[in-house]
């Protein structure tokens, strides 16, 4: 069962054991408190800081003190959440979707709140990847790709990167190629927002194209 842990050496991991020494270490929280934290933590920093009476500056930061606090107020079952919790489950989140800076923490992307990310824009694949339903495809290579329910397009680092998003729609998603390189040329900007996970505002028709498996 999926869980979060702490190697005295090696640091936080969520498994039975530590990757690296085969350690149990300290247990920080079950499965179904990462789920239920970590959905609260999306709401937050993504969508609506204001419920919690938290306030945001314009790079998406809240402090880590003051959200755990709000946390903890809105809900009395997280009445033994702690900041070393929230950083755990930052430092151990294989996607990278959230950033601790000093005392401040934020979600790296898939906000809806408008905001000026300032993301780094250096070593972008001459590739990227934005997995489409078999319906809706035809007609972004003829339109582009625009954000739907967010204020940025999220693009993928891989193929299946790509894939494994698009399956949470359709069984079968469609994945689209962009043409990283020119599009740069092309004064398009495009970041770096997690491990996998690129951002732009819009992508016009002529740097897509049908990809298949890399």
């Amino acid at each position: 069962m999926n869980m979060l842990r702490e190697c005295e050496e090696h640091g936080y991991f969520r498994d039975e054991r530590c990757p690296v020494c085969d350690e149990e270490g300290k247990f920080l929280m079950s499965s179904e408190e990462m789920d239920k934290i970590g959905r609260t933590m999306a709401g937050i920093l993504r969508h609506f800081p204001e419920r919690f009476e938290l306030d945001m500056d314009e790079q998406g930061y809240v402090s880590l003190r003051a959200m755990v606090s709000a946390m903890r107020d809105n809900n009395r079952r997280m009445h033994w959440l702690r900041p070393h919790h929230i950083i755990a489950l930052v430092e151990s989140d294989p996607k990278g979707r959230y950033q601790i800076s000093g005392d401040k923490v934020r979600a790296t992307y898939g906000h809806t709140l408008d905001l000026d990310l300032m993301h780094p824009s250096d070593n972008i694949p001459e590739e990227l990847y934005y997995p489409t339903t078999p319906e809706e495809s035809e007609i972004i290579l003829e339109t582009g790709i625009i954000p739907a329910d967010r204020r940025m397009v999220h693009l993928s680092k891989t193929w299946e990167d790509a894939f494994s998003a698009g399956s949470v729609r359709v069984e079968e998603p469609v994945i689209l190629a962009v043409d990283t390189v020119r599009a740069i040329e092309d004064g398009i900007d495009i970041c770096r927002a997690a491990r996998t996970v690129y951002l732009c505002r819009q992508v016009p028709p002529d740097y897509l194209s049908e990809s298949t498996r890399q």
